[in-house]
């Protein structure tokens, strides 16, 4: 995947376009903890390792700010699980 992860404070979102289809990843941000609520990449688009660099983008964050993260979404508690570099974020 070439196309360029933003992340957008104000709506609490990473988001990226693949061919004009719009994925994300929702999160909420609460005393230093950033809850992966939803990672969104539909079908058309699926299949290309786009929600792996979500949520990665999204962990990269976490780790700089000093936030630790609650992967409610069960695709961010599943990659978490498969990643162990990032454990340490992990609650």
């Amino acid at each position: 995947m070439s196309a360029e992860i933003n992340h957008n404070p104000r709506t609490h979102r990473f988001e990226v376009k693949v061919d004009g289809v719009p994925c994300v990843l929702d999160y909420t941000l609460v005393d230093g903890v950033m809850t992966i609520t939803h990672t969104i990449v539909p079908s058309a688009v699926g299949g290309r390792g786009i929600a792996a660099n979500l949520v990665r983008t999204a962990l990269d964050m976490a780790r700089a700010e000093h936030w630790k993260v609650d992967p409610a979404c069960s695709y961010s508690e599943i990659w978490m699980t498969r990643h162990p570099e990032y454990q340490d974020l992990h609650i």
